[in-house]
């Protein structure tokens, strides 16, 4: 065949519309599913949740048991106050001790630490929920933004099969009029050189086709290879309205939200500090039992002995003297009280000025939107006007092949104009946490 990158694209086209569409939503439900960021953070809830305990704040006893037997051979002199008796003497001699109790302490007031630990508990738990719906904007962004890459890249491939099918027009026309004579050697050549550019733009721009689709199927986590099909068309929400995205912005981030979540640990941790310098009171309790068993043998005084105890009291203790340590580490939690306020701050002031420039962006996004069209819509009857006056002979090989390229700038500037918009929006509304709405 003569031409066999036509049919080539024939057959992909085919092929494509003979499967079923992948929507949006369905790409970000499969994401949600498999993406191991999300995974790993609800594993990180789960931990926080499991952490969230009372006794893990110290709040309830603490309970231990314990059980030991010790064997010990040993040689024995023994040496007596009268002078007439003979040492005695003992090789071999077999003694064991052991012991079984059960132990506990309950800490009655610590400067209020083991409750400032269960909050401390709770904000952690707080911070990864945040963190997993901050990883769920993520994704739903990342996958929105490479699949409406897929549709700018599908048409670039179809903007790019119109041009070649121009072209191929051009080529034939100018190949008939070589060989009847009609025509120029130099324009069949120029026409041939012309196709073949074409075809090498068209075959660099499926490979980016395929490797958007790559990209997507990696962000859904299954094979790489798997092929499909997007919607092929934009839709813009031309509503969106700066105050309203700055107010939900500066109320339901994700990442300003953990921010000032880690302002309240912060204040948590100085307080915890603090609650050291107090004295810590501990009930404790236990009861042991213990034997020995003395196997040495006359005159030792004790063959065996049993022992059961049972004893209760409580204790109090305070930091004297650390070596200031103490002190130390509450002008720390300060200072990081201190950053923690700063990094809020900044961020607050990152996000908004993100927001006023992709705004911005956004809306200049759709002014050129509206101009690209109106200049894609001249490109078309000019290339039209263009080639019928090229088949007549009214027209140059050159003029034609300048307004063809123009069509194809125009349409290619529409398709990138729209893409930007549309990536602008997202941004915007991940920014605002409404891309989870």
């Amino acid at each position: 065949m003569k031409y066999p990158l036509l049919l080539l694209i024939i057959c992909f086209v085919v092929n494509a519309q003979a499967q079923g569409i992948l929507t949006l939503d369905e790409a970000i439900k499969i994401a949600l599913e498999n993406n191991y960021s999300i995974k790993i953070a609800k594993s990180n809830q789960q931990i926080a949740e499991n952490n969230n305990t009372r006794g893990n704040a110290g709040m309830l006893p603490v309970v231990t048991g314990n059980i030991n037997k010790n064997y010990v051979v040993s040689g024995v002199t023994i040496g007596l106050f009268d002078p007439k008796l003979d040492p005695i003497e003992r090789s071999g001699v077999q003694n064991n001790t052991g012991g079984i109790g059960v132990n506990a302490i309950w800490t009655l007031y610590d400067g209020m630490g083991m409750f400032i630990a269960r909050d401390r508990l709770r904000e952690l738990k707080k911070t990864t929920v945040t963190q997993l719906e901050s990883n769920l904007e993520n994704s739903i962004s990342q996958v929105s933004n490479v699949y409406y890459d897929i549709i700018r890249q599908s048409r670039r491939v179809k903007n790019l099969k119109q041009g070649l099918s121009i072209s191929n027009d051009r080529l034939k026309l100018s190949r008939d009029r070589y060989e009847v004579g009609q025509g120029s050697k130099v324009d069949y050549l120029s026409s041939q050189v012309d196709y073949n550019e074409d075809q090498a733009a068209l075959i660099a721009q499926v490979q980016s086709l395929e490797n958007a689709k790559i990209s997507l199927n990696s962000l859904l986590v299954r094979n790489l290879q798997t092929d499909f099909v997007t919607n092929d068309t934009i839709v813009f929400d031309k509503n969106l309205s700066l105050e309203s995205l700055r107010e939900a912005t500066l109320k339901q981030n994700p990442l300003l939200v953990l921010a000032e979540q880690n302002k309240k640990l912060a204040e948590i941790d100085l307080k915890f500090q603090k609650s050291a310098q107090y004295p810590q009171i501990d009930l404790v309790t236990g009861y042991n039992y213990s034997t020995l068993n003395n196997g040495a043998g006359p005159p030792q005084g004790t063959k065996s002995l049993e022992n059961f105890a049972f004893n209760y009291g409580i204790r109090a203790s305070i930091n004297i003297f650390d070596g200031y340590n103490q002190k130390r580490r509450i002008q720390n939690a300060k200072i990081s009280q201190e950053i923690a306020n700063h990094q809020e701050g900044d961020l607050r002031n990152q996000l908004n000025t993100a927001l006023e420039r992709t705004f911005l962006t956004y809306k200049n996004a759709l002014e050129l939107i509206k101009l690209e069209t109106e200049n894609y819509k001249i490109a078309r009857q000019n290339i039209d006007i263009a080639f019928e006056r090229y088949k007549v002979g009214n027209s140059t090989a050159y003029e034609l092949r300048e307004v063809q390229r123009n069509a194809v700038a125009a349409e290619t500037r529409l398709i990138e104009a729209e893409f930007n918009a549309k990536v602008t929006e997202i941004e915007l509304l991940r920014l605002s946490s409404k891309i989870l709405e």
